[in-house]
């Protein structure tokens, strides 16, 4: 019997893997450009420890992970995705900018680093495309270092309100339209659409990245638009019972 986990991650991977040479500039257009700031507001919580080992994972075509080797040049930094044609690009762009970065094919659900590898990482827009959250979540705590990072950039539900009505309109009715015309793919940008309304709120996914390890707090961007999420991995386990979370005694 085949894992539907895996199917999922697999018709991911190959929709990505499609729409590749178009991914950049579907980003500008589609955001009007305001991706680029969500981006900066990411890597401005990410570097805030000054750490030294980072993972950039579900990398795409590697902007985050070529902003952090900016800012962060002495950091070995290090991008992580699950879709080949995505990683080329990225390796293409590193070397024209002169930049020393690693670009690896990477399974969130099982990454192919040991334990504590990382004092940060991030993920823009990509955890929600992860086939299984929880196990993600867990794989990310398993190679953060004790102290270490994980801050996580993605598109909420819609807000409620005037703005998540007109927001909803765009992205379930013009975005997969122009999506799909300029990247000829529209199975793709109809994908985009129901993965945010499938994922879940701001307070639910900070509630998971607690149980799984992470002191967490998340701020809205945009109105709602997208949420940027931050945890610090607990020094110590905390002790997990039906009733509530408690501290370790």
């Amino acid at each position: 019997m085949r894992d539907p986990t895996e199917e999922r991650a697999r018709a991911v991977q190959r929709m990505f893997s499609e729409i590749a040479p178009r991914y950049d500039l579907l980003n500008r257009v589609l955001s009007a450009g305001v991706d680029r700031r969500w981006r900066k507001a990411l890597v401005e919580a990410a570097l805030e420890r000054g750490p030294k080992r980072i993972l950039d994972l579900a990398t795409g075509t590697g902007d985050v992970a070529l902003l952090l080797k900016r800012l962060a040049p002495q950091a070995e930094v290090i991008g992580g995705d699950f879709a080949p044609p995505m990683l080329e690009l990225a390796r293409l762009k590193a070397r024209r900018a002169g930049l020393e970065i690693s670009f690896v094919q990477a399974d969130a659900l099982a990454l192919p680093f040991p334990d504590h590898r990382f004092d940060l990482v991030t993920i823009a827009f990509g955890f929600r495309n992860f086939a299984d959250h929880e196990r993600a979540l867990a794989e990310l705590h398993r190679v953060i270092a004790p102290g270490g990072r994980l801050c996580i950039l993605e598109f909420p539900p819609p807000p409620k309100g005037g703005l998540g009505r007109l927001y909803r309109l765009y992205f379930t009715r013009i975005l997969p339209l122009i999506g799909g015309l300029i990247s000829g793919n529209p199975g793709a940008y109809r994908y985009l659409p129901e993965s945010v309304e499938r994922f879940p709120d701001p307070p639910t996914l900070a509630t998971m990245m607690g149980l799984a390890g992470f002191e967490t707090h998340y701020r809205p961007l945009t109105g709602g638009i997208a949420a940027l999420h931050v945890g610090d991995k607990r020094l110590r386990p905390m002790r997990v019972t039906r009733t509530g979370e408690f501290p370790p005694t």
